[in-house]
């Protein structure tokens, strides 16, 4: 038969482990509280970098990206107008794939500046974001208003 200490010792291990259990769903309620989402306001200042990402990147974990096949086309033909509206094309069709209504794309170096897409009015911008990536010697930069 058990004694009385028995007892008090079950009910005081017992209550130690409800107390423990309710300090844990405690503070795991207080971590799982949604803090406020701050990101919103930022969320258009990194759209350029984002695409540029996108373009630049690796896809399938082959060695071709977006920016790889226009430089490709670009040099395999000399920079000729025929290769730059041939990118010309190729780069509005990928930017109406991502839904871009304001942008404008361009190469900074060996066509000195040449746009290669665009599309809206970039004066009427207040907010503009930019974003550059090099590949080879070709320098592009896309800039999303």
């Amino acid at each position: 038969m058990l004694d009385n200490k028995g007892y008090f010792y079950i009910i005081d291990a017992f209550l130690a482990v409800i107390l423990l259990l309710i300090v844990f769903l405690v503070v795991n309620s207080a971590i799982s509280i949604p803090s406020p989402d701050y990101s919103y306001d930022s969320k258009d200042i990194r759209t350029a970098q984002d695409i540029m990402e996108l373009l630049s990147g690796k896809v399938n974990f082959t060695d071709k990206t977006f920016i790889g096949d226009i430089s490709g086309i670009l040099k395999d033909n000399e920079n000729s107008k025929d290769s730059i509206r041939e990118v010309s094309k190729i780069c509005k069709d990928k930017f109406s794939d991502f839904n871009l209504k304001n942008y404008q794309f361009t190469e900074n170096n060996l066509l000195k500046g040449k746009i290669l897409a665009s599309s809206g009015d970039c004066s009427k911008a207040n907010k503009v974001s930019v974003a550059t990536r090099n590949y080879g010697d070709y320098s592009y930069t896309l800039s999303v208003w």
